[in-house]
């Protein structure tokens, strides 16, 4: 009944995922960023931005939610209840979704990033915490890179059905058009959000799911020890870096396409669909051969060859090398999210997942869509080479602490459940 109990959670996390991440691949990627640009560029200099900037600045929305909301999340997940936490994260993401389904206004439309990111802080915490308390300890880099690629496979989902909508409503880059691309991904992912209620603290583990030093002797803690707090803390801090590059440039990809090889809406689609098949497939092959060679080791690895893609991609290739640049540049970077998240989980006590969890929202939430707004202003009016070049040097600076972790990071030792 234990492995039954704990699976409930794990199906239940995987089923919300799906739902979420086929909304979030229709609406919330080219469309929401171009959306932006078009409204700003009809309507004039709104706010005094350029629409780049405007980009940046609403992007720029949720990740001060977070910053408002995620730390305490995680303390209310950990002190008072996870499932409590969730709840009221419903609430606040279908508030959002409203607001960003019938607003007429870019007043409207950061009213509801302002619920929906409030959202995500919420459940992240709470939701992420009960999903490592059902998951064997030394074991989750399996569950994590299946979460991931099932989060790939409803990013590939949604451009998909992005590209039925747009053969019907008109292959444009009109706001009439956008607006009900995005109205159709909005719905899904308000029926998503419904799906958390399912996650129930009853149906976690026991010691099987504790920190990895939990119940270990002496000599084991002491050597430990260092690692415990060292490693947690350094992944932690790389993840803030490179979710500062991130966000200084993922947003404005679709704008790059549009403005630099001239692409269409269902162009850019296809694009988007043939990147996240890619990173499904590199998440899987990432993780074992993280079994050979080590999580860390890989972390390192993909990330390092993401960077060169990036590099590659500041130089404008012809839209034959670009198209696998990229793809590759998205597939490779985040290969490397499910296995910093099983390292951290595994270092981690269950007593504190819902905080920790709460600085990696920080870490890939606030840094990730704060960061929007520098990239707006490296942009400008289209000087994307500049941005993508100091992108790729955060990156690197980013990558630099996971090699002091290798002595601390073990082999995972057995099969995930």
């Amino acid at each position: 009944m234990l492995e039954q109990e704990n699976s409930k959670n794990i199906q239940t996390f995987l089923r919300f995922t799906i739902l979420q991440s086929i909304g979030t691949g229709v609406w919330m990627g080219s469309v929401f960023s171009l959306f932006i640009v078009i409204m700003a560029e009809q309507s004039g200099s709104l706010f005094g931005l350029r629409p780049n900037e405007l980009l940046g600045a609403t992007s720029a929305v949720s990740g001060i939610v977070m910053l408002l909301l995620v730390l305490p999340a995680g303390l209310l997940a950990d002190r008072w209840s996870r499932e409590g936490t969730i709840r009221i994260a419903i609430a606040s993401g279908i508030i959002g979704t409203l607001f960003l389904i019938v607003g007429q206004s870019i007043y409207s439309i950061i009213l509801g990033l302002i619920f929906y990111g409030g959202f995500h802080a919420l459940s992240g915490p709470a939701a992420e915490a009960i999903l490592a308390d059902s998951v064997r300890s030394g074991n989750r880099s399996g569950i994590y890179t299946r979460i991931h690629v099932t989060r790939q496979f409803g990013m590939t989902i949604g451009p998909l059905l992005s590209i039925f909508l747009f053969l019907w409503l008109g292959n444009d880059w009109e706001l009439a058009i956008l607006r009900r691309v995005m109205i159709t991904g909005l719905g899904l992912s308000m029926i998503s959000v419904f799906m958390l209620v399912g996650l129930k603290e009853r149906h976690t583990l026991g010691d099987e799911s504790e920190s990895v030093f939990h119940g270990q002797g002496a000599d084991h803690r002491e050597t430990g020890q260092k690692g415990r707090k060292f490693v947690p803390m350094s992944i932690l801090i790389a993840n803030f870096i490179v979710g500062m590059g991130a966000g200084m440039t993922v947003k404005f990809f679709p704008v790059f396409f549009r403005d630099i090889y001239h692409l269409s809406p269902i162009q850019v689609q296809l694009i988007l669909t043939l990147t996240f098949a890619v990173t499904g497939g590199l998440g899987i092959l990432a993780q074992k051969a993280s079994k050979k060679r080590g999580r860390a080791q890989m972390i390192i690895a993909v990330q390092a060859m993401a960077i060169g893609c990036l590099v590659t991609i500041a130089f404008y290739p012809a839209l034959i090398w670009l198209i696998p640049l990229f793809a590759l540049r998205n597939a490779l970077m985040n290969a490397s999210q499910p296995l910093s998240r099983s390292i951290i989980m595994d270092f981690v006590p269950k007593k504190n997942r819902g905080i920790w969890n709460s600085l990696q929202s920080v870490a890939w939430g606030l840094f990730w869509s704060a960061s929007a707004v520098l990239g707006g202003f490296l942009i400008g009016d289209g000087n994307f080479r500049r941005c993508f070049l100091i992108t790729a040097c955060v990156y690197v600076i980013g990558t630099i602490p996971i090699f002091f972790i290798i002595p601390f990071v073990e082999k995972e030792r057995g099969r995930d459940h």
